[in-house]
């Protein structure tokens, strides 16, 4: 069986004493052991990077860059095998694999561009004589705490505007699909990263809490569920780090009367299900504005779950696979069963799926519920799978209500073709990622991805220039050069700037 382990600046091992499976999620076996490591392990990255950051930090920003162009080559190169590995461990058909790694790619692409974004301020003759100006300059040594759901993108999210500014960065990734973040250390180190400068340490929570603790850690930059998110929070700031965690989701499309239903159909039926559900920026929740709109909505999306084609990963003519552990298969099924018990109708039951010669797969059919009621548990609760919930709405103000009330608040839309209520909308809904006819608002690499409530914790969002200013601190300088004739009283005095 294969063993996966760290990744250390050094090339060594670190024998590990316990281990955690690693399933493929299309046939239900057992296809590696991952290694979980000590506090300890951390220990040693950290030193290795404690050794390598400061030059790192010095090399300017234009070899930095260079780094995250020969980067961007060489995933673009090894695409394929990199969606094939990513697929064989989380169960995402191959297109969503690809569709991982891509966006996780415009991040280091974005941070390709990073000599423009590190300039800093500057103002001549802010005073008599005085100059000021100000500079952006890394924390030292950084983490990131990815979870299974994005295994290539999440990690390049964090690790490449991190690593452009000039960080050493360690890296946690999930049990469940570990593979990928240390092929990614690899191509990172072929494209001549400096040993030190990026390591992956596999773990559990032991290794979280290490993370956590370590004083030489300076911030963590996490995404996970909501309750380990604000767990990370708390005891990350409690030990005095820069932390940014990023939590769950439940988010909702709007339907108005005048949308293009067809389009929303069309729309849903990728959002909604595709990589069966498993992403914090799914549509899990529509909401049609008026019954009429809710039955024509209804009778549209019927038919096209019905059609949706559940496959293994490696079928291109498959709309999604697996979810990721049979642990996770069973949780899913206990929420639609809830929803029954609550008294939800349900439409399309995806329960009891089963694939020809994979019958132990992780498989999970697209489910539809309607009548769900916003006091229902199944509704306030994140299930993080192939299940869609219709809660009708009778007008524009309730719909704008039920986001803006829920717990969660990372992304919405709203399907329409009017661009008065669209701009009402995006204006006072209480949510932090809005979709006008975007079904999944995932914000391109150059603005920033954070949502609110409790789908954030923390001030700063993740990449684009948010992801600068987190993985920096700010120098201010004001300098004055006098012209040799000061007696030296006015050192005593603090300089004004009138």
């Amino acid at each position: 069986m294969r063993d996966i382990a760290h990744f250390f600046a050094d090339g060594s091992s670190s024998p590990a004493t316990r281990f955690s499976d690693v399933f493929d999620p299309n046939s239900g076996a057992v296809q590696a052991r991952v290694g979980l490591g000590t506090a300890a392990d951390l220990d040693k990255a950290v030193a290795l990077a404690q050794a390598a950051q400061p030059a790192w930090a010095a090399t300017n920003p234009q070899r930095r860059a260079r780094v995250m162009f020969k980067f961007k080559e060489l995933i673009e190169k090894n695409m394929d095998s990199l969606a094939h590995l990513l697929s064989s461990e989380h169960g995402k058909v191959i297109a969503d694999a690809k569709g991982d790694i891509q966006r996780g790619l415009e991040v280091i692409e974005f941070a390709c561009g990073i000599p423009h974004v590190l300039k800093g301020e500057f103002t001549i003759g802010a005073g008599p004589g005085i100059d000021v100006y100000s500079m952006r300059q890394p924390l030292g040594i950084v983490a990131g705490i990815t979870p299974f759901n994005f295994p290539a993108m999440i990690p390049m999210w964090m690790f490449g505007v991190a690593i452009a500014v000039g960080n050493a960065f360690i890296l946690k990734p999930s049990e469940r699909d570990p593979s990928v973040p240390v092929r990614l250390a690899e191509l990172m180190k072929e494209a001549g990263l400096p040993d030190g400068i990026l390591q992956v340490v596999q773990g559990d929570k032991v290794m979280v809490d290490a993370i956590l603790d370590h004083e030489a850690i300076s911030a963590v930059s996490f995404v996970g569920s909501s309750d380990i998110a604000h767990y990370v929070y708390q005891r990350g700031v409690a030990a005095g780090k820069r932390v940014q965690a990023m939590g769950g989701a439940k988010n909702h499309g709007i339907v108005m009367p005048d949308a293009d239903l067809d389009q929303v159909v069309n729309d849903l039926a990728g959002a909604a299900f595709g990589s069966a559900g498993e992403r914090c920026m799914a549509l899990p929740v529509v909401v049609p504005v008026g019954n009429d709109t809710a039955d024509r909505l209804r009778a549209k999306l019927i038919p096209a779950i019905e059609a949706l084609r559940v496959g293994v990963s490696t079928d291109a003519e498959a709309h999604y696979g697996p979810v990721v552990t049979a642990a996770h298969k069973a949780k899913i099924e206990s929420y639609i069963q809830m929803g029954v018990d609550e008294g939800a109708e349900l439409v399309v039951d995806g329960r009891g799926f089963t694939l020809q010669g994979h019958e132990k797969g992780f498989f999970v059919g697209p489910t539809l519920f309607d009548q769900v009621k916003p006091s229902m548990q199944s509704y306030q609760e994140e299930i993080f799978g192939p299940v869609l919930q219709i809660v009708r709405a009778a007008n524009f103000e309730e719909a704008l209500a039920l986001p803006s009330q829920h717990q969660y608040g990372n992304g919405v839309a709203i399907f329409t073709r009017n661009g008065h209520a669209a701009r009402e909308f995006a204006a006072r809904v209480n949510v932090g990622m809005v979709g006008i006819n975007v079904p999944i608002p995932v914000p391109v690499a150059y603005h920033t991805f954070g949502g609110w409530k409790r789908s954030a914790f923390g001030d700063t969002n993740q990449h684009g220039m948010e992801g600068i200013k987190f993985f920096t601190k700010v120098k201010t300088v004001t300098q004055r050069w006098p012209d040799g004739g000061d007696n030296g009283d006015s050192a005593f005095v603090i300089p004004t700037m009138g």
